[in-house]
């Protein structure tokens, strides 16, 4: 619950559901929100977090101190609107400096009903969600903080991120098209399971006419496009109760048509080839993470928002229903699986963000890889 109104002064709370408050300032609009609890290490890229469908049901608390300072433009969102439950920072920007900003950060939340909380110590936030992980959180502020005693309660009763299927919340109810760049070499059917606009771009820079598809579509919708190869976006949500984008999937790799997926798209093709999924402590989420390409032995910094990953085995190929199948790329902070290749059968994913928006672009290689396998199988 919400209001429009900005809260630059109003009192605000943030209650985490073991009980830690932290006290602070209304930022954006002000009332009442409740999501799960995660942090992003970014130092950018803020309109594009705030923006990502992934990020659907969760309180994102940014490490940066300093946030808002290139205000908010209507070139860089990913989506058509901020999908962040709530937003927690440090210090905000007093006024925006940027010659592309049309309005402040803080506008934007209240004009979008997203409540903040600005003036607490998100460092130490940070490292208690790192010590506890991420747990469910409420941000109070103006009248909404007026009943005190029952802010704990009104946390726990929210639900939880451990079984939330949330995909069909965020993906389009329409089928659309994002047209090649230049001559149209392929065609792609991409799934939209809470995909960001920058992804089809990319695909379009390659000469890929992008079909994108709602999570609901089946196979008939797929391959009625007559498909090159078939993509499959990140979303947000728990990939245990992602049974009908699974079943998808494994129609796709029957038919050995070239397949591409990243983030949530990982999860879904590990649990295509028959893998578990778990929830991670706290999450990879910000721009700035460390990955290895097991393939080729580099280093890439990637752009990351996941708080699940795929439970394979990393040291030997898996026997799978489609033939072997490896880990292709590793987290260097944690050794979580980043990314699944099949060595039989023209399929891959991985977990991060290849588009880069924001992030850097190391991993930009991932979509010529994906027009190799199309080329491989036309030829």
């Amino acid at each position: 619950m919400t209001t429009s109104t900005r809260g630059a002064s109003a009192p605000a709370v943030l209650v985490l559901e073991d009980g830690r408050t932290f006290r602070g300032r209304a930022y954006g609009a002000v009332g009442e929100t409740f999501g799960e609890a995660v942090f992003s290490t970014g130092m950018t890229g803020y309109q594009e977090t705030l923006t990502d469908p992934s990020y659907h049901r969760q309180v994102v608390v940014m490490t940066a101190p300093h946030i808002g300072n290139t205000g908010v433009n209507d070139e860089d969102p990913e989506s058509k609107r901020i999908w962040v439950s709530g937003y927690v920072v440090r210090d905000p920007a007093r006024t925006p400096s940027n010659w592309r900003s049309r309005r402040s950060l803080d506008e934007e939340l209240a004009a979008q009903g997203v409540v903040g909380i600005s003036g607490i110590d998100t460092r130490a936030l940070t490292r208690h969600l790192r010590e506890r992980g991420a747990m469910r959180v409420g941000i109070f502020s103006g009248a909404a903080i007026a009943e005190e005693a029952a802010l704990l309660s009104k946390v726990r009763a929210a639900p939880r991120m451990k079984g939330a299927d949330l995909s069909g919340e965020v993906a389009t109810e329409e089928a659309y098209v994002v047209p090649a760049i230049g001559t149209k070499k392929f065609t792609v059917a991409a799934i939209d399971l809470g995909i960001k606009g920058m992804t089809p771009h990319r695909m379009a820079e390659r000469g890929i006419e992008v079909h994108v598809l709602p999570a609901t579509a089946t196979v008939e919708d797929i391959y009625a496009v007559d498909p090159d190869g078939v993509f499959f976006s990140n979303g947000p949500g728990d990939p245990a109760t992602a049974g009908h984008p699974v079943a998808l999937m494994r129609a796709v790799l029957e038919r050995s048509t070239p397949l591409f997926g990243i983030c949530f798209g990982n999860q879904i093709l590990g649990r295509a080839l028959g893998f578990g999924t778990f929830k991670l402590k706290y999450g990879h989420r910000g721009i700035n993470q460390p990955v290895q390409d097991r393939t080729t032995g580099k280093v890439e910094v990637t752009a990351h928002n996941h708080g699940f990953a795929v439970d394979a085995p990393l040291d030997a190929p898996s026997d799978t229903p489609y033939g072997r199948a490896e880990v292709s790329h590793v987290c260097l902070n944690d050794n979580v699986v980043e990314g699944l290749r099949l060595l039989d059968r023209p399929a891959f994913s991985v977990q991060y963000h290849p588009e880069a928006a924001a992030g850097p672009h190391d991993a930009a290689y991932l979509f010529d890889r994906f027009v190799s396998l199309m080329e491989g199988q036309r030829a």
